[in-house]
């Protein structure tokens, strides 16, 4: 199996004994962000959510003011989710496996801001409702009927469960989606992730029997065409996908189906 996530780079602890982190705030989606500072003190190997629990028993601003905590999001704490993704120094990242002894040899002051390309729900907090609805488009999924026994499934060259374990890695993060310029809040591209999994599904022996709709869906509006290719995806992709290879393969079928489509008229 092709390895894939490099572990976070060695650096030296900081010689301090706390730090300040600067967080984007937003109490309602309709309301004016505005910014709240918080000095947290310094421990070895914290990550950003060990900071933000921190901030959450110590809601209390370096002007001395109380303030209700921060929301956020996490769930496994182990960048398997992809829940937990803000904007970490003007990055999309992890905020379970992003260490702040990393983000201190970038700068004294660690800031936290909301994902752009999705609506905030509150401060940190936004709603990814839009990636799901596009792996529903493209119904990413193996269609299997239950109800009775099936026999043995097609088998898989070694070749193809390597690219597709890469590609099963996918966590639905939005990191890919934060980078692309021609992914935003008020247009319809589908985004990187999901024409990585309808790759990923089109190369399995049962899913491919809906690559046709998947195909067709790739063709429309917010499809395939919509990609600038500026390759900013797979520069932040946390699980190192290939990202940009999955949109050329689907290219490449998007572009032999729509010729089938026109000669055959199907």
């Amino acid at each position: 199996m092709t390895a894939t996530h490099t572990s976070a780079p060695k650096v030296p602890a900081p010689n301090v004994k706390q730090f300040t982190v600067k967080v984007k705030r937003q109490d309602k989606p309709d309301s004016t962000p505005y910014w709240d500072e918080f000095v947290v003190p310094y421990q070895p190997n914290l990550n950003v959510i060990i900071v933000l629990q921190w901030i959450a028993a110590n809601p209390i601003t370096t002007a001395g003011k109380e303030v209700a905590p921060v929301a956020w999001e996490a769930a496994c704490l182990e960048e398997v989710c992809g829940s937990c993704t803000v904007n970490i120094n003007g990055r999309a990242r992890q905020a379970c496996s992003t260490l702040i002894d990393v983000l201190l040899a970038e700068g004294p002051v660690v800031e936290l801001a909301p994902l752009t390309k999705f609506p905030v729900i509150r401060d940190l907090a936004v709603d990814r409702q839009r990636m799901f609805d596009s792996l529903i488009a493209i119904k990413a999924w193996v269609p299997i009927d239950g109800t009775h026994a099936l026999g043995q499934g097609p088998k898989e060259s070694p070749p193809n469960q390597e690219t597709r374990y890469a590609l099963s890695r996918c966590m639905t993060c939005g990191c890919c989606l934060e980078a692309c310029p021609q992914y935003t809040l008020d247009n319809s591209f589908i985004g990187a992730a999901a024409i990585s999994q309808a790759r990923y599904f089109n190369m399995h022996g049962t899913g491919k029997t809906l690559s046709d709709h998947r195909l067709t869906v790739l063709e429309g509006p917010g499809g395939i065409t919509d990609c600038g290719n500026s390759q900013n995806c797979v520069k932040v992709c946390p699980k190192e996908i290939p990202l940009t290879e999955s949109i050329a393969s689907i290219g490449r079928q998007t572009t032999v189906h729509a010729i089938g489509k026109f000669f055959t008229g199907k």
